[in-house]
């Protein structure tokens, strides 16, 4: 038999813990005790989308990676998704995501699109007079 946190004796493959405690292992732990994603320092908007890379290694290969990263990679296996999706199915707050995906990119293992600054968009007056111009031909 062996002993629980409190010295308690537990039988063997029982939980020391309840299901309304919640994790675990608590966020800054996944991330080890990082908050910003890689040297890098980039950043990952919400709904930037993040696409596994071909060349990927697979859940089995051994370069490091914890269990929430190749949850991530598994997510993204059947399709682009976005960091929030990525969030949600991993059932992991948005920071610790982007802390992973950080790591991620910087082996290598996925692609991220960034979405359009708002700044960079064409002018809707320019569109609508193409638009317009397009409907006299």
């Amino acid at each position: 038999m062996t002993e629980d946190m409190t010295g308690a004796p537990r039988e063997p493959g029982s939980q020391w813990y309840d299901h309304e405690a919640g994790p675990l292992v608590r966020p800054y732990a996944m991330t080890g005790g990082r908050t910003k994603p890689g040297p890098t320092g980039v950043g990952f908007d919400l709904i930037a989308l993040v696409t596994l890379d071909p060349g990927a290694p697979g859940a089995d290969d051994d370069i490091g990676l914890g269990p929430e990263h190749r949850a991530l990679i598994d997510l993204c296996r059947t399709e682009t998704q976005s960091v929030a999706e990525l969030a949600a199915g991993a059932d992991l707050p948005v920071g610790v995501v982007r802390v992973l995906l950080g790591d991620l990119l910087e082996l290598g293992c996925v692609v991220v699109s960034r979405p359009v600054p708002p700044a960079q968009l064409p002018d809707e007056r320019i569109l609508r007079e193409v638009i317009e111009g397009l409907r006299a031909l």
